[in-house]
């Protein structure tokens, strides 16, 4: 797995690298090997405006797949972290487990229908 960290409004303290680090290795455990990249985007939504505004948007690349995306906005950024790893360790067993229960559905997208007799 490779993981990208952007956080431009905040400190990227090796505490957070590891705090997201290990929510994102317990969360997409099953997926490790569909999983190329992950990209994680810190930001602080209001400014200094306050409420709850701080945001974690986590993208997951995987192998021949489309890009799974969550985002969660809280008040407390280790809260918006857990939720958005919660969230996309889900959307990732969804996904593989779709594709389990039904492997020939995406080979019969690709091949041409069956021409009629006559």
């Amino acid at each position: 797995m490779n993981l990208k960290i952007q956080a431009p409004d905040f400190p990227l303290t090796d505490g957070l690298r590891q705090h997201i680090s290990s929510r994102l290795a317990h969360a997409l455990n099953n997926g490790r090997d569909v999983v190329t990249h992950i990209v994680v985007r810190l930001s602080d939504v209001n400014g200094l405006r306050g409420d709850e505004d701080k945001c974690c948007r986590i993208e997951v690349r995987l192998k021949g797949a489309p890009t799974l995306t969550v985002e969660d906005i809280q008040g407390d950024l280790d809260v918006a972290i857990d939720r958005a790893a919660e969230r996309i360790g889900r959307a990732l067993d969804r996904h593989l487990a779709r594709q389990r229960d039904f492997p020939m559905m995406a080979c019969a997208r690709q091949q041409a229908p069956p021409e009629e007799s006559p």
